[in-house]
């Protein structure tokens, strides 16, 4: 049974905005009560924290889809409808969110860290809320905006400051035993470490996390083994160490062959959190407590050191060698930490926007077919959403916003004329309609003064 998951595509939903109420107050001795429609409520979010007691992705893998709840529509007697429920969505220290482009949304690194992944429409106005001097008894509401709904993916990338690589085999559960409380699964044989496991380790004042990795094999970065499956665990750490067995059995293997194998395998692997080449590197040249095992030790240490690797022979089984290996190990992550310090939290800066900024574009489109003209921005698609385009007196409340917000003066100045075809929002999902511009906009009176025909159509 699958126990541990780092990768997952999540199918989210928020919640979907409360309608407006269209309601008037009838009561007796209160002939006059006018609109009491109350505002319908907001849709729930989909939120992501960072939980530290959460290690994997399995709640996700098992159930994928993911959904907030629905706004409740407004009441009369100005009864606002409840928001909808949100819902919180724990995730380990590590995770990272992408689009299913591979696009990151968000890195949650930190305890605590939060991300709202989906969020929800807002609940429309009652005809109270959309009352005015102009407009004293609307017979319409507003319709509440559909939440987002998309689909993510999160890869959990673990976070350690030290990583222990190499063959299968080769002990590197045994030596995170040895050197941390960790009890991974030791056996002998091959691929017995089928998850990454976390040690902390302690070396003087330093204290450190160290991932044992599972075993890499040649061609792991093309997808060979599980190594392509792990390999995203190493990126985030500052320390690699190479655990290479000197008392393998396997023919053509050596610990030289063996570091070369697996130095291939990390320079071919394409991570996101830079060049696994730059990282500080460490060997650990490991079961030197076979004596066959110590003589090849002995052999390949002055050739290792040659190329400038700092060796370090040790047994997990009989101890040896662990003390000089934590230490060399929190050296290098000190080094590592000072040169990469821990960012503040950024301070928020509120920028209003400008006092010129329409929050909107009209473009013209010319293809076989004709011209149009193209509607966009948050506020006018906004609107369209929750309009109902089957109460002509809603329909007219969006014109008088369309007009006041400038779309129609635009319009005219791109030489859009009676009739034309206007579509407000992106080309998969605009709502399509034939302009007819208002008396504001510029519209020719075509009869007598203080008429207009259009309201004989």
């Amino acid at each position: 049974m699958t126990t541990f998951v780092d990768r997952v595509v999540l199918h989210v939903a928020a919640g979907d905005g409360g309608h407006g109420c269209v309601s008037v107050m009838r009561e007796k001795f209160k002939p006059l009560g006018g609109p009491d429609g109350g505002n319908g409520g907001h849709g729930g979010d989909v939120r992501l924290v960072v939980d530290p007691n959460v290690t994997s992705l399995l709640e996700f893998h098992h159930g994928p889809h993911r959904r907030a709840g629905n706004g409740r529509p407004g009441e009369g007697s100005n009864r606002t409808g409840a928001n909808g429920e949100s819902i919180v969505l724990r995730v380990p220290p590590g995770t990272s969110v992408q689009d299913t482009r591979g696009n990151v949304l968000a890195d949650l690194v930190a305890a605590g860290m939060e991300y709202v992944v989906a969020r929800g429409g807002h609940g429309g106005l009652g005809n109270a809320a959309l009352a005015s001097t102009r407009r004293k008894a609307p017979g319409f509401a507003l319709l509440g905006e559909p939440g987002d709904s998309l689909d993510v993916v999160l890869e959990l990338k673990s976070v350690a400051d030290v990583a222990l690589v190499g063959f299968p085999s080769a002990g590197k559960s045994s030596l995170i035993a040895a050197m941390s409380a960790a009890r991974p699964k030791i056996a002998d044989y091959p691929f017995t470490t089928l998850v990454p496991n976390l040690g902390v380790v302690t070396a003087g004042e330093t204290v450190f996390t160290v991932a044992d990795v599972p075993g890499l094999i040649p061609g792991a970065s093309q997808g060979k083994g599980l190594g392509l499956e792990f390999l995203r665990h190493v990126e985030r750490c500052y320390v690699l160490v190479h655990v290479l067995d000197c008392a393998t059995l396997d023919p053509g293997r050596d610990p030289i062959s063996d570091l070369d194998a697996i130095e291939h395998e990390l320079a071919q692997y394409g991570g996101t959190e830079g060049d696994l080449a730059d990282r500080p590197r460490l060997v650990a040249l490991n079961k030197v407590d076979v004596p066959e095992a110590r003589e090849l030790a002995d052999l390949v240490t002055p050739l290792l050191r040659e190329r400038g690797c700092t060796v370090v022979e040790v047994s997990a089984v009989a101890h040896e060698g662990l003390k000089s290996l934590g230490f060399a190990m929190a050296e290098l992550v000190r080094a590592a930490r000072a040169a990469n310090p821990v960012e503040e939290a950024p301070r928020v800066v509120i920028s209003p926007k400008a006092v010129d900024e329409v929050g909107f574009t009209v473009t013209r489109e010319e293809d076989e077919d004709g011209v149009r003209f193209r509607v966009r921005g948050e506020r006018p698609q906004r609107w369209v959403r929750q309009t109902d385009f089957s109460n002509d007196e809603a329909v007219g409340y969006l014109a008088d916003r369309l007009a006041r917000l400038g779309v129609e003066d635009r319009l005219l100045e791109l030489g859009a004329t009676a009739g034309a075809t206007v579509l407000v929002g992106p080309e998969d999902n605009a709502v399509v309609f034939d302009w007819e511009p208002t008396i504001a906009a510029g519209s020719p009176l075509t009869g007598p003064r203080g008429s207009d025909d259009r309201l004989y159509r």
